[in-house]
């Protein structure tokens, strides 16, 4: 090693120790009075005169007095399984089977899977399958208000031709 190489790490040694000796005499490197309070074991007061509390919430819960809206759709608390997963706008009818008991429609999702529907079955959160024919189905959706007033609407579900969109 060479001259320089030494002297600079003697200047790295005695600047580590010069560092580590300053913990020791348990003294602090900066002149910080809180710190000094602190290690002289005065108590310390918090004054909250003219300030907010700081185990307040910033945000308070919105509390609202006006009346729910009689209007509003609520929806039922209930698990749904089987086709009532889907909604109808979320299927594809892609054909009808005529059988002796009547018709049976078939229908994919988005990722081709198919699935087969007869009238009565339950389809997405509020409907019903209620009319399968030659070229169509009828599902019946039916909702309720928070009033009570029972809303119906019917979608129609048409088999797509060749070229149709």
């Amino acid at each position: 090693m060479n001259k320089a190489g030494r002297k600079i790490t003697l200047c790295l040694i005695i600047l580590c120790f010069s560092s580590l000796s300053c913990f020791a005499r348990d003294e602090s490197p900066t002149n910080d009075n809180s710190s000094a309070q602190a290690l002289s074991g005065d108590q310390y007061a918090y004054n909250s005169e003219g300030r907010s509390d700081p185990f307040k919430p910033f945000i308070s819960p919105k509390t609202s007095s006006a009346s729910p809206d009689p209007n509003e759709i609520v929806d039922e608390n209930i698990e749904y399984s089987g086709m009532q997963l889907f909604e109808p706008g979320q299927l594809n009818l892609v054909g009808i089977m005529a059988t002796s008991r009547g018709f049976i429609a078939m229908v994919e999702d988005q990722t081709k899977k198919g699935y087969m529907l007869k009238a009565g079955d339950l389809i997405g959160k509020r409907g019903v399958v209620s009319l399968i024919n030659e070229h169509e189905i009828i599902i019946t959706e039916t909702a309720r208000t928070r009033g009570g007033q029972e809303m119906k609407e019917t979608i129609t579900m048409k088999i797509k031709r060749e070229g149709d969109k």
